[in-house]
């Protein structure tokens, strides 16, 4: 069974360097007519399950994972062999499609949801399709430059979740060609060793997650407020405490680590349990609710933090994004010359698309997007140049923002950044005279043209890292992520298009779309005259330059604080796992702790993939229109406590298997 080797996940030491299970000086099979084709049949399949998904709860489920299941399993059924590098294309085609999801139901849908209060609005295919592609587009041509940064001179510094969770289902089942030293009886039982774990527990964890999605059989989301003293607590002191019991979200805690969770709920636990119970004392607030003190307050104040942590990283990665441009420029000036020694002398692994195609790459871009602004949304070419340089500006300095929150928490703020982007861009507009429904048209697609190329940059990272652990060719995964963009854009503005005419967007059995709906009523106002929270915005601008000032990781903190407090809970959870599986026992040699810490990671992750894939299914069974949801019991006393049992089954479930030689 391929493993990967013991430095993957630390910082390297001096003189030490790390080699990927497929080794840089042999060629595998990776770019095939399989490969393509697969990846394009899953970029489409979780493309049309993301979007009603995202647009029917809120939430998008990253497709890497289940995907790169699918792929293991294919090649297992096929008889493929030296499967890996085929089967890292194929995932990191179709994972284009979550991330243009992502970007297109964050925004977009708004459109609607505006048409139905100014007519006269148009909205077509070419807008959602042309944003979503352009924006894809651009994510990637932006993140190329960076990825050494983060995959390898950070190597080991960033716990990168998703990507780990994707790499450990991709080398599960891989007999390996690289260890001839042991029999095969020896390769089949190591296979078992790892794969058996990381199967259990994708099935336990998707099992779990899908009879409490589908059936209600217990309560998903605890709360204190299920009982008479926490709704007493709830509503005279506005303290609240809420847990998502998901195994999927549990999983993402083992992986993040209690480092990174704790400073995420840190910040969670300050919105709820600081900030909103000192606003509910104030006069008349002493009967709001603390959901909406936390949504017209608090997370204002969450998205104000965000929107400075990203300058902040802007200012840090400074000299990152100059290292960056100066070996785009000492690379061009070497390809003017003619001289090819450089890319010959790099090995495999570590070659990227070449600076000249890059920079063509990126001027037909942006030639496009300009064209697009002009010819397709906003007809006039003056306000059409203001349009492109806000996007130009913000989508390139946040691209590294964006990357930064995925390789540490594996989610990416793109929602607030894109919400800061919106509210810059509108402001801007109506500055130059783009006023009403014509400047919201405007706005919007704009907001989703960076949406995704923030969502596609966090994304495509996690892509590129789990290509340098296993051994791909960065500039194969850079080329043929274009055809998963295109394949992802093209099924998401259908998709959208037909759910719109099915379900719409407003009244009464609408689709939920939260963040677009969001979207919407922050753009209306300031298009109509009206003002944006600017001081909640500033109070929690102020907020991350002091915790910036202290040494707090302030990302992460921000995040915690944006995030529902439901979600932020099972991420200490499950770092507190990670924590007790993971310390050296009493007389126990560290490399033991090591290698339980690993098992861990494997359920981890087999949670992590059971639940997305099951997501998958659950939403298929909701599309075909059978609800057997048990709405009455779900909502019941008996069915909060039955889901408290079933969380603590499924945690003593996680220590034991982990513990278990």
């Amino acid at each position: 069974m391929a493993q990967l080797p013991e430095n993957a996940a630390r910082p390297l030491k001096p003189g030490e360097k790390y080699e990927p299970i497929l080794k840089p000086d042999r060629e595998y099979p990776e770019v095939t007519p399989y490969s393509v084709s697969i990846g394009v049949l899953m970029a489409v399949i979780f493309s049309a399950a993301a979007a009603y998904l995202g647009l029917k709860v809120g939430q998008v489920f990253e497709a890497a994972i289940p995907i790169a299941i699918i792929a293991v399993s294919l090649s297992s059924i096929l008889k493929r062999k030296n499967a890996l590098g085929e089967n890292v294309m194929i995932q990191s085609i179709g994972a284009s499609s979550g991330v243009i999801v992502a970007g297109a139901i964050f925004t977009l849908p708004a459109l609607y949801i505006l048409q139905a209060k100014y007519p006269e609005m148009t909205v077509t295919f070419s807008q959602i399709f042309l944003s979503s592609l352009l924006g894809g587009c651009l994510g990637i041509l932006f993140l190329i430059p960076f990825r050494r940064y983060f995959v390898k001179e950070k190597h080991g510094e960033y716990p990168f979740p998703e990507a780990t969770a994707t790499t450990q289902v991709l080398i599960s089942g891989e007999k390996s060609e690289e260890t001839p030293s042991l029999p095969k009886e020896g390769r089949e039982e190591a296979a078992r060793s790892t794969a058996g774990p990381l199967l259990w527990a994708a099935a336990v964890g998707g099992l779990y997650d899908f009879v409490v999605s589908t059936f209600g059989l217990w309560t998903e989301q605890l709360s204190t407020r299920m009982t008479g003293w926490g709704e007493a607590l709830a509503t005279k002191f506005k303290l609240v405490f809420s847990i998502n019991t998901s195994a999927a979200v549990l999983g993402l805690g083992y992986i993040i680590g209690l480092k990174y969770a704790a400073i995420i709920c840190a910040g969670s636990f300050f919105v709820w349990w600081v900030l909103l119970p000192v606003l509910g004392a104030m006069p008349g607030m002493a009967e709001t609710d603390p959901q909406v003190l936390f949504t017209s307050y608090g997370r204002n104040i969450g998205i104000g933090a965000i929107a400075m942590a990203g300058l902040i990283g802007i200012v840090r990665s400074w000299g990152v994004i100059k290292s960056a441009v100066g070996l785009a420029r000492n690379e061009l000036k070497l390809s003017k010359k003619g001289s090819a020694s450089n890319s010959k002398q790099q090995p495999r692994t570590d070659k990227d698309l070449s600076m000249r195609i890059l920079l063509l790459a990126v001027a037909v871009a942006l030639v496009c997007t300009l064209v697009f602004f002009w010819v397709g949304v906003l007809h006039n070419f003056w306000q059409a140049i203001v349009a492109f340089l806000v996007v130009v500006v913000i989508a390139f300095l946040f691209t590294t923002v964006a990357a930064n929150a995925i390789a540490i928490v594996g989610s990416n703020p793109v929602s607030g950044m894109t919400l800061m982007t919106l509210i810059v861009a509108s402001v801007v507009f109506v500055a130059v005279g783009m006023k009403g429904a014509s400047g919201m048209v405007g706005a919007m697609v704009i907001g989703g043209v960076v949406c995704t190329a923030l969502s596609m940059a966090g994304g495509f990272i996690t892509d590129l890292k789990i290509g340098y652990w296993i051994g791909s060719s960065p500039y194969k995964q850079q080329t043929w992520k274009f055809l998963g963009t295109l394949v992802s854009a093209a099924t998401v503005g259908g998709v959208m298009i037909i759910l719109n005419k099915t379900y719409g967007f407003v009244g009464e059995n609408a689709l939920v779309a939260p963040q677009a709906n969001a979207m919407a009523a922050v753009i209306e106002p300031l298009m109509s005259g009206q003002g944006a929270p600017w001081m909640l915005y500033l109070a929690g601008a102020v907020l991350a330059l002091i915790l910036a000032l202290l040494g707090v990781p302030v990302l992460p903190f921000a995040l915690g604080m944006f995030i529902p407090l439901s979600l932020n809970t099972p991420l200490l959870v499950g770092g507190a796992i990670s924590w007790l599986v993971g310390r050296t026992r009493k007389g126990e040699k560290v490399a033991v702790a090591q290698a339980r810490q690993e098992k861990g990671t494997l359920i981890a992750s087999g949670f992590i993939a059971g639940g997305a894939l099951m997501g998958v299914v659950a939403a298929i069974v909701k599309f075909c229109g059978a609800d057997w949801y048990l709405n009455i019991w779900a909502g019941s006393h008996s069915a909060a406590v039955a889901g408290l049992v079933a969380y603590f089954v499924l945690i003593c479930y996680f220590i034991q298997a982990a513990n278990k030689k």
